[in-house]
């Protein structure tokens, strides 16, 4: 039996991504392969991506903003884009998703505020997949 993975991939890998892999490692435990990642990534992990995360018990402090590694593309079970700018040219194997994520900004809501929504958003749809790999899971 394999053990299901997932790539969560946003344009930075300092926020969105960030918080869907720690909140997916949350949700599932060693159950999933979770990765991270970004298109252009940047330099740090958003702080306030960081603090949102640490009021539901996930920690990012050792986390660092990384690029898609084209071996693990080929042999991730699921990809999922946050947000609309992050694009992955689709290969053969993966299955591929696009979560366009709540946009908190958009509404005027800023800081922490804005990270929580974003955050909340985000579990929910953890959640929903990782009940769906714990079903392709045995």
């Amino acid at each position: 039996m394999t053990t299901p993975s997932v790539l969560f991939v946003c344009v930075k890998n300092g926020g969105k991504s960030q918080m869907a892999a720690g909140l997916m490692r949350k949700a599932v435990g060693d159950s999933v392969e979770v990765h991270s990642a970004g298109t252009k990534p940047s330099g740090t992990v958003n702080a306030l991506s960081a603090e949102a995360l640490l009021e539901v018990g996930v920690d990012l402090s050792g986390e660092q903003p990384k690029p898609i590694d084209p071996i693990m593309l080929s042999r991730i079970d699921f990809v999922i884009t946050l947000g609309s700018e992050a694009k992955v040219d689709p290969i053969d194997g993966p299955t591929f998703e696009n979560w366009n994520t709540d946009e908190p900004s958009q509404r005027g809501i800023d800081g922490i505020e804005r990270m929580r929504l974003v955050r909340d958003d985000i579990a929910a749809r953890v959640e929903e997949l990782a009940s769906r790999l714990r079903g392709t899971d045995g």
